[in-house]
Parts: structure tokens; sequence; C-alpha cells
């Protein structure tokens, strides 16, 4: 009886310590380092400059709106739906904590973006960083890098251990299956192939002791809670002063080593152009000076949040709304190589190859569109043969895509982010706002028949000019048009 009593106890003592490190959660607790990193930098001065850029850009402006405090709203709600979801993440480590202030981090959390501040939380939050210093700040960053860093090589090093041990089972499979294996040969293949498994094997366990999936889960959800708070704060900080609704830190409390920016936000009223201004003190206040008016109401913070939330969503009558802004967007990408390819000789075959691939991937309402447009250009300007009409074409085409395409790019690029294998990516992502999802669809699709039409136009004209030249009378438009 003595030694199963000895063997449950030292069991009891492995699963005890085995709940106290992260383990197997390393890369979900290593996605959240990620975007907690993530949205941390996109809250850096510079990017709130380069916001205001994309902002006033023409693609952002003409697809999607003109409004600074619709955008600015819209950017404010995506980067708080990005720290929703690492704040989730994070809420799913706590029952393993040991600290009960970690274990209740969830309703902490739903607190926070309350207004818990103003109802005495005041301790719990100093206890977990919001008066943490600039120095502290940045330190816990750049763990918060080395981590996801040693968990990204970690998950490509296990992947390639079970690429090979799965390799070895098929061996063995093939061996028992296969008949007697001469004794010369058997031992040298199975050896080399085991040393390497085996070694594959150390370095692995190598980097889970040097990684996150030994650490204290404790330590662990302590850095990423103080990242979460002081992520919201500077949200607060960054947004607060345009769009109101965000809880206030009471003035009770001096919270001037709070690292927001180093020089205070003036900088951005300083510094960048525009129109925005922040508000002075009043019930309803406009935030942005040239569009509609956006005023404080008396709702409670869940109602507020909740609206913030619902913005994210695209209506009826945007790209995103018919969940075509994926395709618009490769549709766009292949439009802009057809048009660099035009200009290199002797890739008339490539490029009409991407033509027709490009006229597969068009919705059939387009395809009328570009066929009915095509028709009227030949009607009006198919008799021409002027040389320069091609790079006529060209350069309206090319003045399209100039505002165009750097919507479509940050789509494929916000697609990549948040749908491929960039679980562990810290730079600052895209935000909706300035890809496809928000931008009218009526507007959009014209734009696209346009460049379509032009690259269509330019190739006619192009081809129509090198017949002259070779002296050949007549060349079908049947053979370049799109049908």
């Amino acid at each position: 009886m003595g030694v199963p009593k000895v063997f449950e106890n030292l069991r009891g003592r492995i699963d005890l310590a085995d709940r106290h490190v992260v383990g197997i959660l390393t890369f979900e607790a290593a996605a959240a380092m990620a975007r907690l990193v993530s949205l941390h930098r996109s809250l850096a001065e510079d990017q709130f400059l380069h916001l205001r850029h994309i902002m006033r850009s023409q693609g952002v402006a003409y697809l999607t709106s003109k409004d600074q405090s619709f955008l600015l709203r819209l950017a404010c709600a995506d980067i708080l739906a990005e720290l929703d979801k690492a704040a989730t993440s994070v809420a799913r480590l706590c029952p393993k904590c040991r600290d009960p202030i970690l274990r209740r981090f969830d309703r902490f959390y739903d607190d926070i973006k309350a207004g818990a501040l103003r109802l005495g939380r005041v301790a719990e939050v100093d206890r977990l960083g919001l008066g943490s210093t600039e120095k502290d700040v940045e330190k816990r960053l750049k763990n918060m890098e080395k981590w996801v860093e040693a968990a990204s090589k970690l998950y490509e090093e296990m992947e390639e251990l079970n690429g090979l041990e799965a390799a070895e089972q098929r061996v063995e499979q093939q061996n028992r299956h296969s008949g007697p294996i001469p004794k010369q040969q058997q031992p040298g293949v199975s050896t080399v192939q085991s040393e390497v498994v085996s070694a594959q094997r150390n370095r692995v366990r190598r980097l889970k002791e040097e990684s996150l999936w030994s650490k204290s889960v404790d330590k662990i959800v302590d850095l990423m809670v103080r990242a979460v708070i002081t992520v919201f704060a500077r949200i607060c900080a960054v947004f607060g002063p345009y769009v109101l609704g965000f809880p206030p830190v009471p003035p009770e409390r001096n919270y001037s080593r709070f690292p927001l920016f180093p020089g205070g936000l003036d900088l951005f009223t300083k510094r960048s152009s525009g129109p925005i201004h922040r508000p002075s003190a009043g019930k309803e206040v406009p935030i942005v000076s040239n569009s509609a008016p956006m005023v404080m109401r008396k709702d409670t913070p869940q109602k507020w949040f909740d609206e913030m939330r619902n913005l994210l969503e695209a209506g009826p009558s945007t790209v995103g709304g018919s969940g075509l802004a994926l395709r618009y967007a490769n549709i766009i990408e292949l439009a802009e190589k057809l048009g660099e390819s035009m200009a290199e000789e002797g890739e008339e075959a490539a490029a009409a190859a991407e033509r027709e691939e490009l006229y597969e991937m068009l919705p059939s309402g387009m395809r009328t569109a570009v066929r009915a447009k095509l028709r009227e250009c030949w009607r009006r300007e198919g008799g021409t043969r002027d040389a320069t009409m091609a790079e006529g074409w060209r350069e309206a085409v090319g003045r399209i895509l100039a505002w165009l395409r750097p919507v479509a790019s940050d789509t494929l690029r916000w697609q990549e982010e948040h749908y491929m294998e960039q679980r562990f990516y810290t730079r600052p992502r895209a935000l909706l706002l300035q890809t496809l999802h928000f931008a009218d669809q009526e507007k959009t699709e014209a734009a696209i028949v346009e460049v379509l039409v032009g690259l269509s136009c330019a190739h006619w004209y192009r081809e129509q000019a090198q017949v002259e030249s070779s002296g050949f009378d007549h060349v079908s438009r049947g053979d370049h048009q799109w049908r």
C-alpha cells in the first residue's frame, strides 16, 4: 500500500506544478503578447500621425468617408476590439494563477472599461501598473517581444519534430510490412534517423526551458495584465480628446508619471495638419470642426462600448458587407501588374494570360459593365490610330491606381495579418478603415471598371500603332478586348 501512495503523492505534486506553468498554452499566450505589443506600437506618436495621413488619403476619403470624426471612431473601435481579443486570451490563462487579483482579471477588465478608477479601484490599478514609468513600460515591451520570438522559434522546431517523428513512424511501418531487411543495412538507417529525431527532441526540450513553456503562469499573466491596462490607458489618452466616452482618470490621483507620450498630447495638435481640434469643456462639443459633430451622450459605458463594436460591422452597401473585399483587392493588384507588364517588351504571352485570369475574377455585373464601356470606346475612338492614345490611357489608369492601389494593398495586408500564419506579428497592424472593408461598393466597382477599360484600350491602341508601323492595314479588336 505504501508504494502506490508515494506515486499518488508524486503525481499530485507534478500535476500541481504543471498547473502553475504556462505549458501548452504558450502559443496562445505568445499570440496575445504579440497583439499587445503591436497595439502599443500602433499608439505611438508617429503612428498616430501616420493614421491622420491615411484618413486624409484620397482612397479612404473617396471610398469610405471624408468625415474625420467618423474615421477616428472607426480607428478607435478597431483598436479596442483588438485589445478585447488580447484581454480574452489573457483571461483564459487566469484560472491557472495563484494571485487572486489575476484570477479575477476578466471582471477587473470590465470594471476598468466601465470607469473603475472612479469607483475606488485605484489601489488595484496601481498594483497592476498604471503608475509605471516610461522605462518600466518599455522594459515590459522588450520582455514580451523576447517571449514572442522564443515562442515562434519553439513553434517552428515543434513542427519540424512532428514531421521527423511522422517520417520515422512511416519507415517503421514500411519495415514491418516489407519483409526481412538485410542485417547489414538495418542498423545504419535506423541509427541515423533516431539520432536526428533525438537531436530535434533535445532542441525542443531546450527551447521549452528557455521560453514561456516552463515559466510561472502568474509571472506571465501579470506581465500581460499590466500591458492590457497600459494599452487601454494609451487608447484613452490618444482618442479621448477626440472620441468622447472614455472613463476619465480621477483628478485627485496623480498619474503624471504614466508615459502617455513624451511632451504630451499637444504634439498632435501642434505638428499634425488637418481640422481636428481638442474639445473644450462642455456638455455637447463637436469633435471635428468640418464634419458632423459627435457629442457626449449620457449612455452607460457598456452601451457605449457596444456601439463602438457595432461600428466595425460593414453595411450592405459596402464592399466588406458584400464579402468582396479580398476579391476586389486581388483584382486591383493584378490590374496593376498588368499595367506594369504592358511597358515591358516581349511580355505579350504573360500579359494575355493575366488578362484572362483577371477577367475570370470579375463578378458578372462588372463583366457586363466592362463590355458596355469598351463598346462605347470602340464606337467613339475605334477609328483612331494615334500612338499617343495608348500612353494617354495608361496615364489615366495610373492616376486611378495611385489612390486605389494603397487601399487594396492594405486590404491584403490586413487579411495576411489576421488570417494567415501571423500569430506572432508584433509590428503595428493595418486598420479596417484603410482597407476596402468600409468602402462604398458602387464607387469601388466603378473605379475598377475604369481601370480595366483603360488597360484594355491602352493595350489595343498600342497594338494598333505597332500594326500600322509594320505596314498592316487591320487588326481585329475582338482579339484584344474582354468578352
